[in-house]
């Protein structure tokens, strides 16, 4: 495929022109409309994932973070250095930020509830009026810490356990990155547990006043299941060689 035909196959797969956010979602840096043999799949469109996938030869970055946000940004400084690297290695930019949060198979939250054990699961929280995550009962009760190891967050990752509700838990709501205010929705609906990415100083006293156990995992590790999620489909479905750069931030 070439890249446009590739554009269009991302665009329907994960549904990407039904959900809007601050994030352009879809093409962000063009390239010639080459064939794409090799796509690199990352986080985030930082300059360290940038250099490796040109350097491994990919025609395409395909990232979950962006680089662009809402706003206008002057191509300048380490932006500049970004696409320049991007358009000196006629490598394409792709990215997908909530529809790759909230997607029912290959988003963040719906491999963390597969990883998790879940064998069913129904739409959690909402972002600019669409679900954006999952809850569902876990197949056996688990302590927080279980579940912490099952979805591989650790200290280095930036794991947080804000723990003052039930020892074992049996039920969970899922929305990855920086969705710690929606530990609000997991207690109106009675959830054991809210999971996400980071964790804010005042969510402590809250979870601790309503008996509630969080997990925060780390922004970055909380979403690099998405990512690979759709790396291994475009693997094993179009046949075109994938890998995946993990640039850990520790937070």
């Amino acid at each position: 495929m070439n890249l446009k035909e590739t554009c269009e196959k991302f665009y329907g797969l994960l549904d990407i022109r039904s959900y809007q956010d601050i994030s352009l979602n879809g093409l962000q840096i063009e390239s010639s409309n080459k064939e794409i043999r090799k796509i690199a799949f990352a986080v985030d469109a930082c300059m360290d994932t940038i250099c490796q996938a040109a350097d491994e030869g990919a025609d395409m970055l395909f990232v979950h973070h962006g680089l662009f946000w809402g706003k206008p940004l002057a191509i300048a400084d380490s932006h500049y250095h970004r696409v320049k690297k991007c358009i000196d290695n006629d490598m394409a930019l792709f990215a997908c930020h909530i529809p790759l949060d909230a997607h029912p198979l290959y988003g963040n939250n719906a491999q963390m509830a597969l990883r998790l054990g879940m064998t069913s699961y129904d739409p959690f929280g909402e972002f600019m009026g669409k679900s954006v995550g999952f809850k569902g009962r876990l197949p056996f009760p688990m302590t927080a810490m279980e579940i912490a190891r099952l979805l591989n967050f650790d200290a280095e990752s930036g794991l947080e356990i804000i723990s003052f509700g039930k020892d074992m838990i049996e039920t969970a709501g899922i929305i990855s990155g920086g969705a710690s205010e929606d530990v609000a929705v997991a207690i109106d609906e009675d959830l054991d547990l809210f999971i996400t990415g980071e964790a804010r100083h005042e969510d402590y006293h809250f979870v601790k006043e309503h008996n509630m156990n969080m997990i925060a995992g780390g922004h970055y590790r909380s979403e690099v299941f998405g990512v690979q999620a759709v790396m291994r489909y475009v693997k094993g479905e179009w046949g075109i060689d994938a890998f995946f750069i993990d640039s850990e931030t520790g937070l």
